[in-house]
């Protein structure tokens, strides 16, 4: 399988739809049509502080996504990226596609000079994590949020 990884497009927007639909059915999440409006748009914006999407295609058929977001961070003094969304379409799994995403976010990553690039993922994603093992470094955070 070759792997085309490109920036998103507005044209992308029923593909990513579905991608997007399937990546939070994973995460057990559904969110409003409102919430998927905002996002594209945010994906499709040109500010740099906005976020940035990837798509993967396997020859014409989209088969993954990948959003990442470049922020300050207080220590560093370039900015830092952060890898919000990773997903493959399970019936290409374990073809490469998450690594090509991942690499594809390290070198905007290094165009844009930030610092870091950094993610999270489930402690039960353990098929993912076979990836992140390989291709990032675990660190002991622990991650908290609002009650």
């Amino acid at each position: 399988m070759t792997t085309t990884i490109r920036a998103l497009r507005a044209t992308d927007r029923s593909e990513w739809d579905r991608l997007w639909s399937s990546y939070l059915e994973f995460y057990e999440t559904a969110l409003p049509r409102p919430v998927y409006d905002t996002y594209f748009e945010r994906l499709m914006g040109d500010d740099p502080q906005d976020f940035q999407g990837l798509i993967a295609l396997d020859g014409d058929t989209p088969v993954g996504l990948a959003h990442y977001l470049f922020h300050r961070h207080g220590w560093h003094v370039d900015n830092v990226c952060y890898l919000q969304d990773l997903y493959v379409d399970p019936c290409t799994r374990g073809r490469g596609v998450g690594g090509d995403l991942i690499r594809a976010v390290y070198a905007a990553a290094d165009a844009a000079g930030a610092a870091d690039v950094y993610w999270m993922t489930q402690a039960s994603n353990l098929g993912a994590r076979k990836l992140y093992d390989r291709i990032g470094k675990l660190t002991p955070f622990i991650k908290y949020v609002r009650k």
